[in-house]
């Protein structure tokens, strides 16, 4: 039976671009089906369409994500469906975090394990070395482990960076007494500009986002105009 590439891709909300992660995807596996995803949220209950996926994967399928964050935004449920899915036979593929592909986890296992024959003529010291011997290869598989469950975490710490940051940029526009969309001195507000700024502050590399300056116009869905005149307005925050 013929083995399945699917790539995941994931957003927030309807007003974020998903275009960039099924770009990477594609130019990485070309053949891979594209599963998209609008959800909000850190837990996988309610994703309904990842949850129908993950029904039909048989052993030796492939799932493609842009990144680990996209999988699962939360540590221990995250870690635990790596996990459940690699025993399952899965294949993992992160591409922003290659490290922790499955195929790297099951390499890193295999050669980690220390596979010792022990013969004295003490009884008690074969009993001894061999156990010791099994406590070694435990603790190395808890290693790799961690570091899977590393991954999850800075993932997971990157998105509350993300939020606090949008959260201080709002915060420091009431102190200064302006309001996000609108030009000092005038009242009148549009929720579309409002928006815009707050995509802006959250993805704009200029504000530590992780999109360049076309990349976070496009999802904010503005002119080329509008965008650099409220990236402007906001350096002056």
């Amino acid at each position: 039976m013929e083995n399945n590439l699917y790539g995941v891709a994931r957003v927030s909300t309807k007003k974020q671009n998903i275009e960039r992660q099924i770009r990477n995807i594609l130019a990485e596996f070309p053949t891979a089906k594209i599963i998209k995803e609008v959800y909000t949220g850190t837990k996988l209950e309610g994703r309904e369409k990842f949850e129908n996926l993950l029904k039909i994967l048989k052993p030796g399928d492939t799932l493609i994500f842009d990144s680990v964050s996209r999988m699962s935004r939360n540590v221990d449920e995250g870690f635990n469906l790596y996990q459940e899915l690699f025993r399952k036979g899965i294949n993992l593929v992160f591409l922003k975090e290659p490290h922790i592909n499955t195929s790297v986890y099951k390499q890193a296992l295999e050669t980690k394990q220390i596979d010792i024959q022990i013969n004295t003529d003490s009884e008690t010291m074969n009993e001894f070395t061999t156990a010791l011997f099994d406590i070694i290869n435990k603790l190395l598989m808890n290693l790799v482990k961690e570091q899977i469950k590393r991954a999850f975490e800075e993932s997971e710490a990157e998105v509350t960076r993300l939020h606090q940051r949008v959260k201080e940029g709002l915060l420091t526009a009431k102190l200064k007494g302006k309001q996000l969309g609108q030009k000092q001195g005038v009242r009148l507000i549009t929720k579309k500009s409002k928006k815009a700024k707050e995509i802006i502050l959250k993805h704009s590399k200029t504000f530590e986002g992780t999109l360049n300056d076309d990349e976070c116009r496009k999802l904010a869905g503005i002119s080329r105009n509008s965008y650099y005149k409220y990236k402007s307005e906001l350096k002056e925050l």
